[in-house]
């Protein structure tokens, strides 16, 4: 029931987070934004949800993580339903910054109480859990979320979205309830951060999470404006096609997540399963990446796009679980809370990136190629750079 809810926060995480890239047809044009404008709405987001994910993770690692991750949820419903009022620019970055610091706590929260509370063996299928949230959140922010674009406009998006946001707080309080009350789970000494920045694999694996990131972010920012604009898709066909690959994602992520469960309990090494899976999936994400962007056809676009989702939730199963192994239970919320931070300077730079391809070449392909490239070194950096994958911090 706790990692139930705890996926359950992250789909709605995904909603809000990913409501502006379902209201940008709309939004876009009312607002007056060009895409380099749009771009640096979308980045501002990542401006304080990267850099304070350091102070978050401590912070979990440290007091009660079942309080933060209240109050962080109950910040960004408050600022996703604000959002339903953004008058320009202005507003609206100073509202995406807002989001940002309310959803920082999501994964560092998440991953400190399953190293904690979840045994090695079932792993994988807890953060398969949260990966599958990680994707359904967006099928399911995408098709609701169009749905409410085509009949109300794009700031019933917003409003509708952060204040279903809200509903979770109640449950959660009530099903946290025995966690919080016990004090020794509540509060532990943390793990020396200067001893955590000093590990290697802490670098390595964040690079290599700032690949699968940049993949995942501009897909999630950009497809539903790019199918509707570039390609000439109605806001229902959008709809229906970033859906359904948000929703092949999920599904990848929770059936990666029994497999990898099933092959560590059979006697294979957990450390070489969950790199391997990583591989396969920035590989494949690669190449789905570049399928997409010279497909000849909707029907053929829909297919690479419905395979990019598939790599997607391999790699959303395992690149938390991988830190989790890294820094154990103590050190957990910290570890997850830099690597978190770090592999989303790609939400800060990416988005910028693109709108700026976009406004300067007036075409989409030399965004996609750089995406699919960046993707490709992430499968580099898996094969080649990650060290052995188990825990690196001694007691």
């Amino acid at each position: 029931m706790l990692v139930g809810m705890l996926a359950a926060m992250v789909l709605l995480n995904y909603v809000d987070r990913g409501a502006i890239g379902i209201a940008a047809p709309l939004m876009k044009q009312e607002l007056a934004l060009s895409a380099t404008q749009f771009g640096l709405a979308v980045s501002a987001f990542f401006w304080i949800y990267a850099p304070v994910q350091f102070i978050v993770g401590w912070l979990c690692d440290r007091f009660c993580v079942y309080r933060l991750l209240a109050f962080g949820l109950a910040l960004w419903a408050v600022s996703t339903t604000l959002t339903a009022f953004a008058g320009g620019l202005a507003g609206l970055i100073m509202l995406r910054v807002l989001l940002g610091l309310g959803e920082s706590v999501a994964f560092p929260g998440s991953s400190k109480i399953i190293a904690r509370e979840v045994a090695n063996e079932h792993r994988g299928t807890a953060n398969a859990l949260i990966a599958a949230a990680l994707a359904f959140g967006p099928a399911f922010g995408t098709l609701a979320g169009g749905m409410i674009l085509g009949l109300y406009g794009w700031r019933a998006v917003f409003l509708i979205f952060g204040l279903l946001t809200f509903l979770w707080l109640l449950p959660w309080w009530r099903i946290s309830r025995p966690y919080r009350q016990n004090g020794a789970a509540a509060r532990q000494t943390p793990y020396p951060i200067a001893r955590i920045f000093r590990t290697p694999a802490l670098w390595l694996s964040s690079a290599a999470h700032f690949c699968s990131n940049y993949a995942f972010y501009f897909l999630l920012a950009w497809l539903p404006l790019y199918l509707v604009k570039s390609r000439g898709f109605s806001i229902g066909d959008m709809t229906l096609l970033a859906t359904a690959t948000y929703a092949g994602q999920g599904v990848s992520a929770l059936v990666a997540g029994r497999l990898s469960d099933g092959w560590v309990r059979r006697g294979r090494d957990e450390g070489q399963v969950r790199r391997w899976l990583m591989i396969v999936s920035q590989a494949m994400t690669a190449l789905c990446i570049v399928g997409a962007a010279l497909a000849p056809s909707n029907g053929a676009l829909a297919a690479w796009l419905l395979l990019s989702g598939i790599g997607g939730g391999i790699a959303a199963t395992n690149i938390f679980a991988i830190g989790q192994m890294f820094a154990g239970p103590r050190a957990a919320g910290s570890w997850i809370g830099m690597q978190n931070a770090l592999g989303n300077i790609s939400g800060i730079v990416g988005p910028v990136i693109t709108g700026v391809i976009i406004d300067s070449t007036g075409s989409y392909f030399a965004a996609f190629a750089l995406t699919a490239g960046v993707a490709a070194l992430g499968a580099l950096i898996w094969l080649f750079a990650i060290p052995p994958i188990r825990s690196v911090l001694a007691d």
